[in-house]
């Protein structure tokens, strides 16, 4: 009988871990982004250094590259395009790695990173460049998705250590969008009385925040403290040397 009930909860604690383990590619995602992304950077040298870490993740994108969005809401085949993003940018960094920043730091590696099409999202090839500027942007009008998209550069607004997903996606946008405009410095950084710099983002996609009235106004229906009118506004220079952790 003592037996018996032992192999009963042996069985059960398999059964318990066995339901613990991801199931699908977005919680595998998940996992991998909880164990190696801090509020510091990547920790890509330990990512690196994980075989097992390196298969899931390669996982993650065949299935990315398998997926059917026909039938999916608007939100979760936005939440998949950003997941999709995210993946092949983590994915194309360890194939590189040891590496400077996307493409080696240098202007022709970092041009031929993110223009070639090398990547498989929903069985269409693509380019990186290509996902955000003809498919992301122009499908979903969303400008939050700029402070949800990570390059792997230091002076992009900082990757969600979690999958998105369609259910909560409007919440998670906001609020990373607050985040990158209220706390962070890299998105806004007070330089002076009425005089701030802000993130070279809002240069680049100036036509995404013009229906808000301007980068400015943007900013300012997600500060926790606004930007007071007449405030003077340039523009931070970009890094993009790689969002390693540091010393990593």
């Amino acid at each position: 009988m003592k037996a018996t009930l032992i192999i009963l909860a042996t069985l059960s604690f398999v059964a318990r871990a066995e339901d613990a383990k991801p199931t699908t590619w977005v919680d595998q995602y998940e996992a991998l982004l909880q164990k190696h992304v801090t509020a510091q950077g990547v920790n890509y040298a330990a990512w690196n250094a994980s075989a097992a870490d390196k298969k899931q993740l390669a996982t993650v994108i065949s299935a990315i590259g398998k997926e059917h969005l026909s039938g999916k809401s608007k939100d979760a085949q936005l939440a998949f395009y950003l997941n999709a993003y995210n993946a092949h940018i983590l994915d194309q960094i360890l194939k590189e790695y040891p590496t400077d920043g996307p493409g080696g730091g240098g202007l022709f590696g970092r041009n031929k990173f993110f223009k070639r099409s090398n990547l498989l999202v929903a069985g269409k090839k693509t380019s990186f460049t290509a996902l955000e500027n003809d498919v992301i942007r122009p499908t979903f009008k969303e400008p939050r998705i700029h402070f949800a998209l990570n390059c792997a550069s230091a002076s992009c607004p900082p990757l969600h250590p979690e999958a998105f997903r369609g259910s909560s996606l409007d919440a998670t946008l906001t609020a990373l969008t607050k985040a990158f405009v209220s706390k962070n410095p890299k998105g806004v950084k007070p330089i002076g009385w009425k005089k701030v710099a802000i993130s070279k983002i809002f240069d680049w996609y100036e036509e995404d925040f013009k229906a808000a009235g301007g980068a400015l106004a943007y900013i300012n229906q997600y500060r926790n403290t606004k930007l007071s009118k007449g405030t003077k506004v340039s523009f931070q220079s970009y890094s993009w040397k790689l969002n390693a952790t540091p010393n990593k």
